[in-house]
C-alpha cells in the first residue's frame, strides 16, 4: 500500500463508516432504553431498496429519504409490538425482520424491475451527492491542503448528518431529561414505572428512533455510497455495528472510534485488489474478511468486560 494512497483510503474510511455509525446509534437508543434489536441489519436494508425505489420513481433523493424513514419505523413498531406490548423473544423478533426484509426486497425488487432484485441506476439529480460548497474545487486542487480536505470534506450531506449525531446522542442520553428517563428504563423499569413513567411509551420512542436512524443509513447505502439498491447490500453492517455498539461498552463516542476501525479495515480491502506479497498475490477475499475477522476477535473477549443495561432483552410487566 503506498503513502500516496492513504489520503484516498482515509476519505474511503469516512464513507464507509457513515453506515456503522447510524446504525450503531440506532443500537445505542434501543438498547439503552432495554430492547435489543439484531434487526438493525434488516431495517438497514429495507431503507436502502424504499430510499433507492422511491428516489427512482421520483427523481428526488430527498423523497427516498424520507420513505427509507417511514419504511424502517414500520419495521420498528414492528419489532416493538412483538417485544414491547407482546413481550416476546427480543432476540426472535430481531433475526425475523432480518429474514423479512432481505426476502421482500428482492422479491419485490424483481416483480417491478424484473433485474433479479436490483433498481434502476440512480442519475445525480436521484442520489445524495458531495456537497458543492463554494471554493470546492479549488480548495481540493492546493497542494497539501488539498488532500486532506477531501479526507474531512468530500462527502455528503448524509454523512455529516451521521457524525454530528454521535455528541447529540451522547449529550441527549446524559444531560437531558429525555435520555435520563430512557437509561433509566434500561437500567431498571420497576423503578421508573413506579414514578409514574410509562415504560412502553419510553421503549417505543427509542424504538422509534432507531428506526429512523436505520432509514437515514439504507438511504446512504444505495443513493449516497452506491447508485442503487443491490440485493444483501447491507453486507452485514448491521453486526459489524451491533459489535461496534459492545466494544464501546454502550457509548457513543467509543462506538464512534470502533466504526472508524471497521470503515478503515473496509475501505482498505477496497484498495488491496491485486497486492502482492512476496511476489504472492495476496487474494481480495482476505482483505474483504477483515472486518469480519476483527468482529471476531473482538466478541472473544480481547474487548475486556463488557456490561449491557441491567434490564437489557428483559420484557417489563407489572405483573412481576
Amino acid at each position: 500500500m503506498e503513502f500516496a494512497l492513504l489520503p484516498e483510503i482515509l476519505s474511503s474510511t469516512v464513507r464507509m463508516s457513515v453506515p456503522l455509525i447510524l446504525a450503531c446509534i440506532a443500537g445505542l437508543w434501543s438498547e439503552r432504553s432495554g430492547v435489543v434489536d439484531i434487526g438493525l441489519e434488516g431495517k438497514m436494508l429495507a431503507g436502502a431498496f424504499s430510499a433507492a425505489a422511491a428516489a427512482s420513481y421520483f427523481h428526488s433523493a430527498w423523497i427516498g429519504l424520507l420513505l427509507a424513514i417511514l419504511v424502517c419505523i414500520m419495521f420498528s413498531l414492528v419489532h416493538g409490538y412483538a417485544s414491547i406490548t407482546q413481550r416476546g423473544n427480543q432476540v426472535v423478533s430481531g433475526v425475523a425482520i432480518n429474514m423479512l426484509a432481505a426476502g421482500l426486497t428482492v422479491v419485490i425488487g424483481n416483480s417491478w424491475y424484473k433485474q433479479g432484485g436490483r433498481t434502476p441506476q440512480l442519475d445525480d439529480a436521484s442520489r445524495f451527492l458531495p456537497i458543492n460548497f463554494p471554493g470546492r474545487d479549488a480548495l481540493f486542487e492546493m497542494d497539501g491542503v488539498g488532500p486532506i480536505a477531501r479526507i474531512f470534506l468530500d462527502h455528503s450531506v448524509l454523512a455529516f448528518i451521521a457524525f454530528a449525531l454521535v455528541p447529540l446522542s451522547a449529550w441527549a442520553l446524559a444531560k437531558t431529561r429525555f435520555g435520563l428517563r430512557l437509561r433509566a428504563v434500561g437500567e431498571n423499569p420497576q423503578a421508573v414505572d413506579t414514578a409514574g413513567i410509562s415504560v412502553a411509551r419510553l421503549r417505543y420512542q427509542a424504538v422509534i428512533i432507531a428506526g429512523v436512524l436505520c432509514g437515514i443509513a439504507g438511504a446512504y447505502l444505495s443513493t449516497a455510497l452506491q447508485t442503487s439498491f443491490v440485493r444483501d447490500m447491507s453486507a452485514g453492517r448491521g453486526f459489524l455495528a451491533l459489535t461496534a455498539l459492545i466494544f464501546a461498552n454502550w457509548r457513543a463516542w467509543p462506538a464512534l472510534g470502533a466504526c472508524l476501525l471497521f470503515g478503515f479495515l473496509q475501505a482498505v480491502a477496497n484498495f488491496m485488489q491485486g497486492f502482492h506479497l512476496f511476489g504472492v498475490e495476496i487474494p481480495v477475499q482476505v482483505f474483504n474478511a477483515l472486518p469480519y475477522i476483527m468482529t471476531i476477535v473482538l466478541l472473544a473477549g480481547f474487548i475486556g468486560k463488557s456490561v449491557p443495561p441491567k434490564a437489557s432483552g428483559t420484557p417489563y410487566s407489572k405483573d412481576r
